[in-house]
């Protein structure tokens, strides 16, 4: 198959405006010839097209076989890009139906399946034909950029094991027969995205989100209904993909930056001066196609699924007025965006529950000072969904939980209708951090001990640290501390030294079963966060307790309530092992948000011979951490300060869910609003956010300088 055909270069012709179409069918086929598949074929993802899908499907296959036949016959100067567009969009309506969005739109299993033999009976015929007719075929190549698109998820931004998405790329690619590439193709797809672990985790109504700004479309397929992103996600898109900068992202209307530039001139004149607003527009970039990409699940679950996160400014996180400008700004951004989408995308429907160009979009608000509590509030009461981020500790999310009902409730008691909203729980950074902070205290006794300074140095050149010689004794042991080296205190470099050390002891039977079960439970914590949590709010008591007290501390009545509470899911995020997914499982106000390589780790753990999928229905609850590992992490180990500010309430939470009716056995040790700033986890991260900010921002700089 070849992949260097001209008509892959041509970019789509502009969507023409006013709407010229005639009927529903002649919409897809105008948007697929010029070169829009992918909005063409979301087109048709809209309840209103239950009953009259496979109708519509085949008039659509009749009209392209025609447009395929008459570019041939007729001898059309266009007749390769022709056939490459019919060939892909036909692909895209197919690949629709074999993912989760034809559950959520409702279309039933007969319609989708008659619809299917449509395509699939135009398809190898038209791939047939061309053979005999054309000297350039197309159909290869339309698998092959397809098969190149997956691959480009984590390519240049790689962790280890790699993409989930590419993966699927690879295990198609072995499937796909040259002699009938489109059909072969859309077989093996199928079988990969019906056989995946999270689409069938996704049909016991577990509900997942992307940690990465590319790749939506095939996640959406296996039923992803979020995207998170933040500074270091939006430049790796940038990373990944080029053509951000200057190209064609995929999606219909998205702009590249190069055209955002142009349209913005001032920013050529002076770029410092508007440094943080180029910046601003270059995540848009990055992110709307992602909005494009959910925006018809946002549709058809009236904002229920489809929400897009963005991270705002980390150099305003910390004022009210400065995140709500920026938010603002934003989101009239993206309303003006998708008003026009909207045109496109629902054109010839009477969209009588639509909020025409209404974003579904949730704004990312740190929790790493105690603004994000009024942030939180103003947001939701505006109807404006947030996503609580850099939070780990359980009071951190409670309070802030407690924050989006405060504005949930006001929202809805004057008639908005509101959208999912999220709680972070960076699992795999609290994790990360309570292991650095127990490394430290070993390292730093060990330093202490005659000839334990030669041991440190002993770690230092076997993690293959350049320059460990001139570092000063504190920076020597934070950066053997750091997850960058030290992934697991069994790393078996560093209990080599413990065990050359003594200090935990002289039996080395004794030492590694230690540091097992420390590693073990650290590895816990970040889980214990949110199942803790979600007994706090979720659990049919707790819900119930919750429900009574907003109806009436709000004078709100059922519906209102029950709208205000299920739109709320905790949001597991960064996680490092697939058993921070298993173990956070439920089927309703739980979202597990996925970083790529750990989409491909869950999805390999789902491949072993002994996982049984039934064992983590509503693991939330039904797994819990168990108690003798949250003992020993609060009481036991070095790390208990840090771990009782993670996983316990503040005396004014334990008293506050007292009133609502809610009692539940953990501590009130646990980390007060004034003090979120001075959390070690919550430095790490807002440093790194805000280094990655910087660094995105003038890489921004350097483009508009260019330009």
């Amino acid at each position: 198959m070849k992949d260097n055909l001209k008509c892959l270069s041509v970019k789509p012709k502009p969507l023409s405006s006013p709407i010229e179409s005639f009927d529903h069918v002649d919409h897809v086929v105008k948007l697929a010839l010029d070169g829009h598949d992918k909005l063409a074929a979301d087109h048709l993802l809209n309840k209103e097209m239950i009953g009259s899908l496979a109708s519509t499907i085949g008039s659509i296959t009749r009209t392209l076989s025609l447009e395929f036949y008459k570019s041939e016959y007729l001898g059309s100067q266009e007749s390769q890009l022709k056939r490459f567009r019919i060939h892909n969009v036909l692909m895209q309506i197919a690949l629709n139906l074999f993912g989760y969005e034809r559950i959520i739109v409702g279309f039933n299993e007969d319609e989708v399946n008659i619809s299917l033999e449509y395509i699939f009976q135009t398809l190898s015929e038209l791939e047939s034909s061309e053979k005999k007719m054309s000297s350039s075929p197309v159909a290869g190549a339309v698998v092959d950029r397809t098969l190149s698109d997956m691959k480009m998820v984590m390519s240049k931004f790689y962790r280890s094991p790699g993409s989930m998405v590419s993966k699927m790329a690879e295990s198609i690619e072995k499937k796909v027969d040259e002699e009938n590439a489109v059909s072969s193709f859309l077989k093996a797809a199928k079988d990969e995205i019906q056989g995946n672990i999270y689409y069938r985790l996704s049909l016991s109504k577990n509900r997942f989100g992307n940690d990465y700004a590319l790749g939506l479309r095939w996640l959406r397929h296996l039923g992803f209904v979020q995207v998170s992103t933040n500074p270091v996600l939006a430049a790796a898109a940038y990373i990944d993909d080029e053509t951000l900068w200057e190209g064609y992202c995929g999606e219909s209307l998205c702009a590249d930056f190069k055209t955002v530039v142009n349209e913005n001139p001032k920013w050529v004149t002076s770029p410092e001066t508007y440094a943080d607003e180029m910046t601003m527009k270059a995540t848009e970039v990055s992110v709307f196609p992602n909005l494009a990409i959910f925006r018809p699940i946002a549709i058809a679950s009236n904002f229920e699924h489809g929400m897009v996160s963005y991270q705002l400014n980390p150099h305003v996180s910390s004022s009210v007025e400065g995140s709500l400008k920026d938010a603002l700004q934003i989101y009239s951004d993206a309303y003006d965006f998708l008003k026009r989408y909207d045109s496109y995308l629902l054109w010839g429907y009477s969209n009588k529950r639509v909020e025409i160009g209404r974003p579904n979009l949730v704004f990312k608000v740190p929790g790493n000072n105690s603004a994000a509590i009024e942030i939180t509030s103003v947001l939701e009461s505006l109807g404006i969904g947030t996503n609580n981020t850099e939070t780990y500790t359980v009071s951190q999310e409670a309070y802030l939980i407690i924050s989006k009902i405060d504005g949930r409730a006001k929202a809805v008691k004057k008639g908005f209708h509101v959208t999912t909203s999220y709680e972070t729980t960076m699992c795999g950074r609290l994790n990360d951090h309570l292991r650095e902070v127990q490394a430290e205290i070993l390292l730093n006794r060990m330093y202490s001990m005659e000839s334990g300074k030669v041991l440190v140095m002993e770690l230092a050149k076997a993690f293959g640290i350049k320059g460990f010689e001139a570092m000063s004794k504190d920076t020597l042991i934070r950066t053997l501390s750091d997850r960058k080296y030290l992934s697991s205190l069994t790393n078996e470099n560093f209990v080599k030294i413990i065990l050359a050390s003594k200090i935990l002891g002289s039996s080395e039977r004794d030492v590694v079963q230690y540091l097992e079960r420390l590693e073990d439970d650290i590895g816990k914590a970040g889980i214990a966060v949110s199942q803790i949590l979600f007994k706090l709010f979720f659990t049919p008591e707790s819900r119930s307790k919750w429900f009574n007290y907003i109806k009436q501390r709000y004078g709100l009545n059922d519906s209102q309530a029950d709208e205000v509470l299920d739109g709320i899911h905790v949001l597991p995020a960064s996680k490092r092992k697939p058993r921070e997914t298993l173990l956070t499982l439920s089927p309703h106000n739980m979202t597990n948000t996925e970083f790529p390589n750990h989409q491909a780790n869950v999805m390999l753990e789902s491949l072993r011979v002994d996982f049984d999928i039934k064992k983590y229905d509503n693991a939330v609850v039904n797994l819990m951490v168990d108690k003798e590992s949250i003992y020993r992490l609060t009481e036991v180990y070095d790390i208990k300060e840090d771990c009782r500010l993670a996983l316990e309430l503040t005396p004014e939470l334990k008293n506050f869910f007292k009133e609502v009716g809610i009692e539940i056995d953990i501590g009130e040790r646990g980390i007060r609003p004034e003090d979120w700033p001075k959390f070690g986890a919550v430095i790490k991260t807002k440093t790194e956010f805000t280094n990655a900010y910087n660094d995105f921002k003038a890489k921004v700089l350097e483009f508009v300088k260019k330009a």
